[in-house]
């Protein structure tokens, strides 16, 4: 079973969020997530947005990765949105990484250096997100899967962003349960 080091979107941790946490212990993994934003969360996209850029972008990614200090290195890093910045530097950066789940969003690769050789990665989001297509990630996503063949994207038919929180209007039981079967199947080998 594969150790996970889950991070939040950024409207902090939802109960849709803690339950994907959840539902990766219950098939046996074991599921760390630390809180970058102690205890807050945010009813909507755009306040906790707010409260990221008033927190600053760049604390938030050095918390993150502080947030790995007493961990082991064979992690497999994970974020939703917001929290693939410093799930996708984990995997870039901190050695032994057993791979990374990008969700909703791709930072692209060279932000933190060349992607690690052997180090597997999944991408997830919907094909009309504005967020990831207007926004680059889409690119980034594009560029990472060129680069390595250890890494996939999956694009979900949909314009919702946070589509795998279900505690979020976006949710999308279809989509989100797809998701769900493909990075616990991910999550086997490592």
């Amino acid at each position: 079973m594969a150790e996970l080091l889950l991070f939040h979107h950024a409207q902090g941790q939802t109960p849709g969020f803690l339950a994907f946490a959840d539902d990766l212990r219950g098939a046996g993994h074991t599921v760390h997530t630390p809180d970058l934003y102690h205890g807050r969360t945010f009813d909507t996209l755009d306040a906790g947005i707010a409260h990221a850029r008033e927190l600053g972008f760049g604390a938030l990614l050095d918390a993150g990765v502080r947030a790995a200090d007493d961990l082991p290195e064979a992690l497999v890093y994970a974020g939703f949105s917001l929290g693939v910045m410093p799930a996708q530097q984990l995997a870039q950066t901190r050695p032994g990484a057993r791979g990374a789940l990008l969700l909703h969003a791709c930072v692209p690769a060279a932000e933190f250096g060349a992607w690690p050789e052997g180090v597997p990665a999944q991408i997830h989001a919907m094909d009309g997100d504005p967020f990831f297509v207007e926004d680059g990630d889409i690119d980034a996503a594009r560029a990472l899967v060129a680069s390595t063949p250890d890494a996939e994207l999956f694009l979900y038919p949909g314009t919702q962003h946070l589509f795998a929180d279900r505690s979020l209007p976006s949710y999308d039981p279809g989509a989100a349960e797809l998701l769900t079967r493909r990075v616990l199947g991910f999550l086997q080998s490592r």
